[in-house]
């Protein structure tokens, strides 16, 4: 056999592991992916070793070698790749890449603080406390209740 059909096996093997990759969005077919990538260089090692061996006179065979230290690592892979997958969709309850890629980021500070939520005192940032006074009598404004009061009655005159 020559060693263009096994080239060419492990050539598509490996663009079709590698789109997988570029362009799935779920974990565990990312490292499908990925095992598909690692299957085509283990194709490869194993073609090259053959038509090697055939070539020189020895029979190392140290592509097949090399083939079993890459099944045994992607084995490993696999496994602790689905526990971390798992552990990541307990806790967050999703496997979608792009979702977990913004979580890990954070909130987005090019657009300035939360401006949504409570500040430390409680209360929202909608706007200005004019209704009541903060924790040390005065209003946001920096007027006492009194003034403030005042104020009001001045602009409802």
């Amino acid at each position: 056999m020559h060693l263009t059909y096994p080239a060419v096996l492990s050539a598509l093997l490996f663009c079709t592991g590698l789109y997988g990759v570029l362009a799935r969005r779920n974990a565990i077919l990312v490292l499908m992916s990925v095992e598909l990538m690692l299957n085509a260089v283990n194709l490869n090692l194993v073609a090259f070793d053959v038509w090697l061996s055939r070539a020189a006179e020895e029979t190392l065979h140290s592509g097949q070698a090399l083939t079993l230290f890459t099944i045994a690592i992607a084995a490993a892979e696999i496994g602790i790749g689905l526990a971390i997958v798992l552990a990541v969709y307990r806790n967050r309850g999703t496997s979608d890449i792009d979702k977990l890629r913004d979580t890990a980021e954070g909130p987005d500070t090019a657009e300035g603080p939360d401006t949504e939520g409570p500040d430390s005192d409680g209360r929202g940032t909608e706007g200005p406390d004019t209704e009541g006074p903060d924790s040390d009598g005065r209003g946001t404004d920096g007027l006492d209740s009194e003034a403030l009061a005042a104020q009001k009655a001045e602009a409802t005159a």
